[in-house]
Order: C-alpha cells, then sequence, then structure tokens
C-alpha cells in the first residue's frame, strides 16, 4: 500500500470517527403575526441560514407574540430561553434607552430625516445595545404611528378624554402622558384586541400596518392622519449566542441578515399607504390634520419631553438626534 493511500485510508478513518458539528438553533420571537411582512422575511432569513451553513444553524420563529410581549422576550434572552427577537423600539429601549431617540414624538417627520440621523448615529447605538450584551443583525421599520381611536381625534383636545394604549412598565412615558393631560393605560400589546373590545382602551397610537395586521382597526375605526413617530426596530442576537456560532460562518450569516434588513426596509415603507387603501375599503375612516392641529400636536408632544430625557433617554442622544436632523434639514433647503 503507498503512502498515498495509507494518508487517504487513515483520513477516512478518522473523519468517520470525528462526529459532525452539532446543529445550533436560534430560537427567534416576533410580536409580527405569521405571514405579514416582517414573519416572511424573517422565514427567508431562516431559509438563507440554514443554506449558508449546511444545516448547521437552524432558526425557530415564535411569531404572533406566543412568547410574551416585547419585555417578556427581553428577559426570556437574557435568562437564555431566546437566543434573538425582532423587536420594535419599545423592546429595544428596554434594553438600551438611548433607541428611543429615535423615536420621539414628532422628533423626526419623514423616512428621509430617519435614514440620515439613524445611518450615523446607529454605530453607537449598535454598541450600546453590545454592551448589553445584545448584537444587531439589522436594523428595520415598522412604519410611522398613527393614532387608531374609536370615534374622530383630529386635535389633542379630542384625544385627551380617551384612554390610549401605552407600553406597560415605563414609568416616566405614563407620567409624560399624564402631565400632557391625555389618560394613558399601560398595557402589554398582546392585550390591545381584548382591551379595544371591553372599552378599557379607546385608542391605540400604532402604525397602519400593525393596525391592519392585527385587526386592531376594526374595533379603532378612525385614524388621525399625524405622523406622530417612527416605530424603529431591529432583529438581535444574544452576543453569547452569536460568539457560539462556527466562526468561519459569521461573516456570510451577518451579511445575509444585513440583505434581509434591507429588503424588508423596500417591502414594508410603501405598505403604509397601502394599509390605509386596504382599511378604508373595509370601514375605516381617516381624518385629515389642520395645520394649526398640527402645531398643538407638535407643542403637546414637546410638553411630555422634560418627563422623559434624563429619566429614559440620556439627553445628549436627543440633542445629537436634533442637530443631525437639523443638518439634513440645512442640506435638503442648500445654500
Amino acid at each position: 500500500m503507498t503512502r498515498t493511500l495509507i494518508a487517504v485510508v487513515a483520513a477516512s478513518i478518522i473523519a468517520a470517527l470525528v462526529p459532525p458539528a452539532a446543529a445550533q438553533t436560534i430560537k427567534l420571537a416576533t410580536l409580527a403575526p405569521e405571514g405579514s411582512p416582517w414573519h416572511q422575511v424573517i422565514r427567508d432569513l431562516a431559509e438563507s441560514w440554514r443554506e449558508i451553513s449546511s444545516g448547521r444553524v437552524t432558526m425557530r420563529i415564535y411569531a404572533g407574540g406566543v412568547a410574551g410581549d416585547e419585555p417578556d422576550v427581553v428577559r426570556k434572552m437574557r435568562v437564555g430561553q431566546l437566543q434573538a427577537a425582532a423587536l420594535t423600539g419599545a423592546g429595544l429601549a428596554r434594553i438600551a434607552p438611548e433607541i428611543q431617540a429615535l423615536q420621539m414624538p414628532m422628533l423626526l417627520r419623514s423616512d428621509a430625516e430617519l435614514d440620515y440621523v439613524r445611518a450615523r448615529i446607529g454605530p453607537k447605538l449598535e454598541a450600546k445595545l453590545e454592551a448589553k450584551g445584545f448584537k444587531v443583525l439589522n436594523w428595520g421599520d415598522a412604519g410611522w404611528v398613527r393614532f387608531f381611536t374609536r370615534q374622530p381625534v383630529v386635535s389633542p383636545e379630542d384625544l385627551r378624554p380617551l384612554p390610549v394604549f401605552v407600553w406597560a412598565g415605563e414609568t416616566a412615558v405614563v407620567d409624560a402622558w399624564k402631565d400632557a393631560g391625555y389618560r394613558p393605560i399601560p398595557l402589554a400589546s398582546t392585550d390591545i384586541y381584548t382591551a379595544l373590545q371591553s372599552g378599557m382602551i379607546k385608542a391605540v397610537p400604532t402604525t397602519p400596518i400593525a393596525a391592519l395586521s392585527f385587526q386592531w382597526f376594526a374595533l379603532a375605526p378612525h385614524m388621525t392622519e399625524l405622523k406622530w413617530a417612527p416605530l424603529v426596530g431591529a432583529l438581535v442576537i444574544t452576543t453569547r449566542s452569536w460568539r457560539a456560532l462556527p466562526d468561519d460562518l459569521k461573516p456570510r450569516l451577518l451579511d445575509a441578515a444585513r440583505e434581509a434588513g434591507v429588503r424588508l426596509q423596500e417591502r414594508i415603507r410603501p405598505l403604509d399607504d397601502e394599509a390605509i387603501r386596504v382599511m378604508t375599503e373595509h370601514g375605516l375612516t381617516v381624518h385629515a390634520v389642520p395645520p394649526q392641529a398640527v402645531a398643538a400636536w407638535e407643542r403637546s408632544a414637546r410638553g411630555g419631553y422634560s418627563k422623559i430625557v434624563g429619566r429614559i433617554v440620556p439627553p445628549e442622544i436627543v440633542t445629537e438626534v436634533e442637530r443631525l436632523r437639523d443638518e439634513y434639514r440645512a442640506l435638503r433647503r442648500g445654500p
């Protein structure tokens, strides 16, 4: 037997004795319902990761809030019950409060402003999240928050008598709403539908896509045509789980996740208007907001900043977002 043949035989024997690398399952949670654009993109990403890794990395997706509301999901990630999640800004802010600066009410006006600001401040926010044990795989959007209500709302005065949903667990946010004269009702987002049914709440600040996906608009059939704030989001994985993935695969896995984020943004942004169109065909009434009412909403939003900035969001990050926003507006105006 030649030396070459001996080496081949020996290598075959060693390969047979060494067990294949164990598959790693990433348990991922999202509030997005099955079949929604967010869920579809996550499913596509799961398939990409399976193909890239030849089955060594798989995802198990828990959609529609079955793993709990976002604070529950963050807690389960911290203790290792979940490894990843697609979170909105509400969930991300539970990890790094600086995220809230991107979705302060009436601070940004357009997708273009959001893109300009986030592109420049994103690395800093990612570093904040990573310092807390969470790696950003991609950024995403969920649309622009409007008010969906049981009765017409055009001005802040119209909203003030209505019990309005706010995410449970943020005392400062509740205080900000109260100080501005509103009636906040802290709840888990998974309780919104039943709370609308019972009349516990009569107003929900949410995006058109979410209102359609969860059918909240059927119980709150009036929409205020005012962009209150962007609802940002991100797909995150615990740094512990990311480090455990095969090093040779990480660059390709991350590239696939970034590409998924771009595809999601391209799909989601046109869907805000499409969701509104579909809902109006099924009973939604859209109420335009005249300029004087827009100014009143801006004053109302700013009035709540004192309860949030410094208590939840570091003031320096809000200042930086405002500076970048103004920089973008100045560039748009030109010399």
